[in-house]
């Protein structure tokens, strides 16, 4: 039976964000790295997401078929890690995992070694995991403008080879921040990695076992951004944030600056207040996708038109978040239009007194329309998609006096 939630407009917010999730992209790839230093690290506030609560599960299951349901991260890293350490599995996932390509880590994996087979489409999950008898090559040339998890996945395996590996990353190079994230992470458990302009050089060696506390995720932390530029008043708290981060998505402290909100730092926390706001802004989401909805909400309730490049990977997300963001904000009276490679959001001219909208089993869907609740009464449909990356986030809205009610349907 499908829920949906209720929350009556409120539009002024002062508080702490008390449930604000660790970094589930740090949590999922110290998982593997911790694994593969033989898993003696002590892994301190690993993200509550069901994606890491996955990765944590199924890492070192002895199961033959291994489900990972609708994380994306869980299925590419644990395709590279069973692959090479020569663990015979079954990979499957939702109906969606089975629509979102893996074709190009495939082929890699098989290039350097490894047997897999595709159970049901060529291209796509699942995947059945035949072994690794010997490494083959020593550098792979790979696209830079496919999912960042690819590369991510292909390096983190790469000092167990016998010969290491060099990656040529070709084309543009998408998501960048979350390469470099794999490689300093990576440097945090001894493996040194060359990352130098489109290659990616790392030698034969050994992981080291560490002590390493996961920061906050700024992916989550952005749809409190979002409140405080739609509410009226706001004076929001946000615990374990790092200003100078390993993660990409804080760049929202500087896209925020242009759609009214300032982020300062006070005992430890990081303090969002409102400020002026821009008319128009431009922005290329290459490498912050994951933002793109976020700001989409926020530029069409303000009234900012918004300039958009760099979406091309929502299309292969957990849903075509393109097509999802266009249909529901026309009911705001907003529109998110496309041209080329360019899209030009148009703001509302007046927001209705409430809306209904989908989440397409998305979680940032239902987390970037929450924000509007600052404007008008909305109801959000299947609110559970948020357990994917923020599984207190409704928990969250109601400390701030944001009543909800769920009903069942």
């Amino acid at each position: 039976m499908n829920s949906t939630i209720h929350i009556t407009q409120t539009n002024v917010l002062k508080g702490v964000v008390n449930y604000l999730p660790a970094s589930k992209s740090i949590s999922n790839r110290v998982l593997i790295m911790n694994a593969l230093a033989g898993s003696g690290s002590s892994l301190l506030n690993l993200s509550d997401a069901n994606d890491t609560q996955l990765m944590l599960k199924l890492i070192n299951t002895l199961d033959h078929v291994v489900n990972v349901e609708d994380a994306g991260t869980t299925m590419r890293f644990l395709t590279a890690y069973f692959s090479i350490t020569g663990k015979q599995k079954i990979l499957t996932g939702t109906s969606r995992m089975k629509e979102r390509p893996i074709g190009i880590l495939v082929d890699a994996l098989r290039t350097l070694g490894a047997e897999i087979r595709y159970i049901e489409k060529n291209g796509f999950p699942p995947l059945e995991l035949k072994g690794f008898e010997e490494q083959k090559v020593k550098a792979i040339a790979i696209r830079g403008d496919i999912s960042s998890q690819f590369i991510s996945a292909l390096m983190m395996i790469a000092p167990i080879l016998p010969d290491g590996l060099t990656l040529n990353l070709t084309g543009k190079i998408g998501s960048r921040p979350y390469i470099e994230m794999t490689a300093s992470l990576m440097r945090e458990f001894g493996v040194m990695v060359d990352f130098y302009e489109n290659t990616i050089h790392i030698k034969s060696q050994r992981y080291t076992a560490t002590s390493f506390t996961v920061e906050s995720d700024w992916s989550a932390a952005s749809y409190w951004f979002a409140f405080a530029a739609l509410a009226e008043k706001a004076e929001l708290f946000l615990p374990r944030l790092m200003l100078k981060s390993l993660q990409g998505d804080s760049v929202i402290t500087h896209i925020m600056k242009d759609l009214g909100v300032i982020a300062t730092t006070e005992k430890d926390l990081v303090k969002l207040t409102k400020a002026t706001s821009s008319r128009a802004i431009t922005w290329d989401f290459t490498h912050c996708p994951d933002l793109a909805q976020t700001l989409a909400v926020v530029c069409a309730a303000k009234g900012i038109t918004g300039n958009f490049t760099g979406l091309e990977s929502l299309r292969i997300k957990e849903t075509d978040r393109i097509a999802a963001l266009q249909q529901e904000l026309r009911k705001i009276g907003a529109d998110l239009q496309e041209s080329a490679d360019q899209w030009t959001l148009i703001p509302s001219l007046q927001l209705p007194k409430a809306a209904t909208f989908q989440t397409y089993k998305d979680h940032r869907m239902a987390m970037a329309f929450a924000p509007l609740a600052t404007q008008m009464d909305i109801s959000i449909e299947n609110p559970n998609v948020v357990r994917k990356s923020y599984p207190r986030f409704w928990d969250d809205i109601n400390t701030f006096g944001l009543i909800t009610t769920i009903s069942e349907g």
